[in-house]
């Protein structure tokens, strides 16, 4: 047990820091905060689903710490710290849940993990940002459109990509399982 523990964080910390690194290599940026990357969310993704959801959202939880840190800063509002930042981050770790499904249980949680980070950044959006939005449009609308042109294009590449990582690293892709059964396709 010990071992696993200290394997796990090990694991944690080189994720983390391996999608930092990642998120430097910015394909696309917004004005306001959010990008289009290298695939920054791969690493949080791949320890959720070799770890489980609760480690994953954990994880993902440093990580949007972290980029709050390190990255630039759009605001200091509590609603957007959290919203953008931890809260959203932490649903990356949400690709854990269906992991024991094969590949549409991994594509399905990658799915899940970009889609609560969507939600997080939507509601920010209409909370903070909701200025932004030109004149006579709900800041719903805004907050979806601007929020969605760069998550869409980071879902298609996260999901690529991690697609392609899972039928390479498939006999090691399950760490807690209790069982050598893992991953089915």
């Amino acid at each position: 047990m010990q071992r696993s523990n200290t394997r796990m964080l090990v694991e944690a910390g080189v994720m983390i820091a391996l999608a930092q690194v990642l998120s430097y290599v910015v394909l696309f940026e917004m004005p306001q905060g959010g990008s289009v990357t290298a695939g920054s969310m791969i690493p949080i993704f791949i320890f959720a689903l070799r770890w489980g959801t609760p480690r994953g959202l954990l994880a993902g939880m440093v990580y949007g710490i972290l980029q709050f840190i390190l990255g630039k800063k759009y605001s200091f509002h509590i609603v957007s710290i959290l919203f953008d930042y931890v809260i959203a981050f932490g649903c990356l770790g949400l690709a854990g849940v269906l992991r024991h499904k094969g590949m549409v249980g991994v594509m399905a949680g990658v799915f899940m993990g970009v889609l609560g980070r969507f939600i997080c950044h939507v509601i920010s959006g209409v909370v903070v940002f909701a200025s932004y939005a030109p004149e006579g449009q709900s800041p719903w609308v805004y907050s979806i459109i601007y929020n969605g042109s760069y998550l869409l294009p980071e879902l298609i590449i996260s999901m690529v990509i991690v697609g392609l990582l899972c039928k390479a690293i498939k006999p090691h892709l399950y760490m807690n399982t209790g069982s050598s059964s893992g991953y089915t396709t």
